[in-house]
């Protein structure tokens, strides 16, 4: 099967995390969306690793009341030691399922760091990529700098742009407004 890996915090899940999974099964034909929880991203707060349990219990209630998507919530990131970094996950997931093809999803926001990531040659060269687009990031352009890093250290690289919709809203500006008193239902999943 050909399987959407989307990892991320998702705290909170929201319609924006929805309409990527939708697209990904509907118009990108992948067979499954897995998303996996991810308990600390290297990159950001430590503190995110506290409440990673209830952010997967969280998103596996979200994903229940949607039982059309075909998506799976994942626990694999919360059962390998850390640090969390991608390419663990993603060769945790092809050892535990090797007749499965696994293909990385990013937003555009993450796509000029992804050279940085550990391993990120093994990613290149074992994984495809996705890159859905992100308010205030030229996906194109962070593209061909990708893609120009590959070819001068002679790394295959399949990095593509999908033209999933963008809908514009992030778990931090919901926090913040979950925060001053403000209703947030219409935004979760």
């Amino acid at each position: 099967m050909k399987i959407a890996v989307y990892p991320g915090s998702f705290d909170p899940l929201h319609i924006g995390h929805q309409a990527i999974m939708e697209y990904l099964t509907h118009e990108q034909a992948f067979d499954w969306v897995y998303l996996v929880i991810s308990p600390q991203n290297p990159f950001k707060d430590p503190s995110k690793a506290l409440n990673a349990r209830k952010r997967y219990e969280d998103a596996v209630a979200a994903v229940k009341r949607h039982p059309d998507l075909h998506v799976w919530v994942d626990d694999v990131e919360l059962n390998i030691p850390p640090p969390n970094y991608t390419i663990k996950t993603l060769d945790a997931l092809k050892a535990r399922e090797p007749g499965n093809t696994f293909t990385l999803v990013m937003g555009a926001d993450n796509l000029a760091g992804l050279p940085r990531w550990r391993c990120s040659r093994r990613i290149f060269t074992d994984y495809d990529v996705v890159v859905y687009p992100r308010r205030g990031f030229d996906s194109a352009e962070l593209l061909e700098a990708v893609r120009e890093h590959c070819r001068k250290r002679h790394i295959r690289c399949h990095v593509s742009l999908i033209d999933a919709p963008m809908v514009d809203i992030s778990s931090t500006e919901i926090r913040n407004a979950r925060a001053k008193g403000t209703d947030v239902s219409e935004w979760l999943m």
